[in-house]
């Protein structure tokens, strides 16, 4: 534990919603949820306005619609939430060279090490000015949380939600902890709580005064021996600025159970070249490859085959997973496929040339068989081409909240599509709620197109943090605005 409040964690607010609020003035306010829109499809974040009404992340979108059936549903836009993410990833850069992303949205950043702070009243005021710069960068709010470890800058983070900053001091941790909920500490999950409730523990006070010896018993060795030293509040946890990855995989849920043997291998290919397209685009190769089926009644079978070498050969690893495929049965429907590749490495043992053309091969083929329609960050693989009908087309072409151009009207957003047209509201982020028009889907004058900036003209903030207060020395004043502290 530090013996100042030097460990940032950053959380930006239901950032998928919130950036496509601040993309869609007709949404400001509104209540908004992004996700999957297919029968299986699941919420991948809410806004605010919708989590008032009972909404939240890993929820059916179906039950979704019944809680808010007039919210704004829209398909995810990762090109656009991977663009802001590099914004705010490149602030939290300028503040330390110590920077651990948990994923687009969320990162520790260890402030000591950046130099810029070394108490409380500096780590605070850099937690205010990285929330300033957020917002002038992105037009999005994020919640700051500042601790001297990082599960309380975690916790921290989250009690300042929505768009606020909270300062655990140090020393206060035990007081803080011991009337929550045991479910508030890391890695105690519904059936780890439950399990504690069952032997008379619900508060983090509880398990502290328990002691380790019970904690053991109650849950083993190593999750007893970690869950007492969070109950005392130690965690002596490092920033990690390079979070090396295991695997990478990738896995599409169908809104139809796939029957077709030829339909799933043709599947399962498609998928073995999503996979190393994202190996590729990590600069690694992997030696394992392992196959996820899924089937009709719920189970969940993997297969797996080391290969003699790494690879990132897409001819590999797609001829891999199909001898995997063969030791399965799908008879009775598959749901869920996925492909992945572990045993990471940062070469491979293949030819050069080889590689060069199935890097063409990888790049024909994924443009081919890519389509946009997300469940829970996850994107779904498209009908059989010969069941297409023309709703089907054209959900895929112009998904709900995707971005469009048109030569005469200008940039607009899919507000919905069906029986052969689509419907578009055209309007900036920059600018006032716009008009909604409806058009043909083949509408030649209609074409899809990138999405544009959340703001229109960036603050510059090339110099920032040079002219933040780095220590006490400075005499920096805690400022008030919105803060709270223990």
């Amino acid at each position: 534990m530090r013996p100042a409040p030097t460990i940032l964690h950053l959380d930006m607010d239901a950032f998928y919603a919130s950036a496509e609020q601040a993309a869609k003035p007709s949404l400001r306010g509104k209540a908004v949820v992004v996700g999957g829109l297919g029968p299986r499809g699941v919420v991948a974040t809410a806004s605010y306005e919708a989590r008032r009404l009972g909404v939240h992340s890993a929820m059916p979108t179906a039950q979704a619609r019944r809680l808010a059936p007039n919210a704004a549903y829209l398909v995810p836009r990762f090109s656009l939430y991977r663009a802001v993410s590099d914004q705010v990833m490149e602030l939290l850069g300028r503040l330390s060279p110590l920077v651990e992303p948990l994923s687009l949205d969320e990162a520790f950043v260890d402030l000591e090490a950046g130099g810029v702070a070394d108490d409380s009243a500096s780590a605070r005021a850099t937690g205010e000015g990285l929330r300033e710069a957020i917002r002038a960068v992105t037009g999005l709010s994020g919640s700051v949380g500042l601790a001297g470890s990082k599960m309380l800058a975690k916790i921290a983070s989250e009690e300042a939600k929505p768009d606020g900053l909270l300062v655990i001091e140090p020393g206060t941790e035990r007081e803080l902890l011991a009337p929550r909920s045991v479910r508030i500490l890391p890695g105690v999950g519904p059936a780890t709580g439950d399990h504690l409730r069952r032997a008379g523990m619900t508060t983090v006070h509880d398990l502290a005064e328990a002691g380790e010896a019970e904690l053991v018993r109650l849950v083993g060795k190593a999750h007893g021996h970690g869950l007492y030293r969070m109950a005392l509040g130690l965690d002596d946890r490092p920033v990690v600025a390079e979070r090396d990855a295991k695997s990478v995989s990738v896995e599409d849920t169908f809104d139809v159970d796939l029957h077709d043997r030829v339909r799933v291998r043709a599947e399962v290919e498609r998928l073995a070249v999503r996979c190393v397209e994202r190996l590729r685009g990590a600069d690694r190769s992997g030696r394992t490859v392992v196959l996820k089926v899924r089937r009709y009644d719920f189970s969940t079978l993997t297969r797996s085959e080391t290969l003699r070498g790494p690879t990132d050969d897409p001819t590999v690893v797609r001829e891999a997973a199909g001898r995997l495929l063969e030791s399965v049965d799908t008879t009775g429907g598959v749901r869920l496929l996925g492909v992945g590749v572990t045993g990471l490495a940062d070469y491979t043992q293949e030819d050069l040339f080889a590689q060069a053309a199935d890097a063409r091969e990888l790049a024909q083929r994924a443009q081919e068989h890519r389509t946009p329609v997300m469940e829970g960050g996850e994107e779904e693989a498209a009908p059989e081409p010969e069941a297409d009908s023309a709703e089907l087309l054209a959900a895929r072409r112009w998904p709900a909240g995707h971005d469009v151009h048109h030569e005469e009207h200008g940039h607009g957003w899919v507000q919905g599509s069906g029986i052969g047209r689509v419907t578009v509201r055209f309007e900036e982020p920059w600018s006032e709620p716009g008009r909604v028009l409806t058009f043909r889907i083949d509408d030649p004058l209609l074409r899809p197109a990138d999405p544009l900036p959340l703001v229109r003209e960036a603050a510059d903030y090339s110099s920032w943090p040079a002219s933040l207060p780095k220590s006490r020395s400075e005499g920096v004043a805690s400022s008030g605005g919105g803060e709270s502290s223990p």
